[in-house]
């Protein structure tokens, strides 16, 4: 892994459908943005932060994520989500999340990623098949 600069940022976004839905994605029974969703947001945009940085068969994985879910989100809306490192430990790294739609934030909180080589942790977890 090449050094993750302090303060490197990542975003992810998506207009929010039904199968984004609380109810369709087992969440809740409203139709709107579910927390999941939002929480896959935050993920995707802290991997789009560290992806340039990653070498070979590296890869990340969550490991912790703390969120806090401030407002629904419709149908129709676009939600984006951003992540900034704030801190990296050899292999782990921490980040803030946040995430908004077109009337304002909707989340916030801490992510942790570790790095892992892709292929050793795959057959690891698929060792436990045995």
């Amino acid at each position: 892994m090449k050094e993750i600069p302090i303060g490197t940022k990542g975003s992810a976004s998506l207009t929010v459908s039904p199968k984004e839905f609380a109810v369709n994605v087992g969440s809740g029974s409203l139709e709107v943005l579910a927390t999941p969703v939002m929480i896959m947001l935050m993920e995707k945009a802290a991997c789009s932060a560290v992806a340039p940085f990653l070498e070979g068969d590296e890869t990340t994985v969550g490991t912790q994520m703390n969120a806090d879910h401030l407002a629904a989100t419709p149908e129709g809306m676009t939600v984006s989500a951003q992540a900034e490192v704030t801190a990296v430990n050899g292999r782990e790294i921490c980040f803030t999340v946040t995430a908004q739609d077109g009337s304002g934030e909707i989340g916030r909180g801490s992510h942790k990623r570790f790095l892992v080589f892709g292929q050793r942790f795959t057959d690891k977890a698929k060792a436990k098949l045995k």
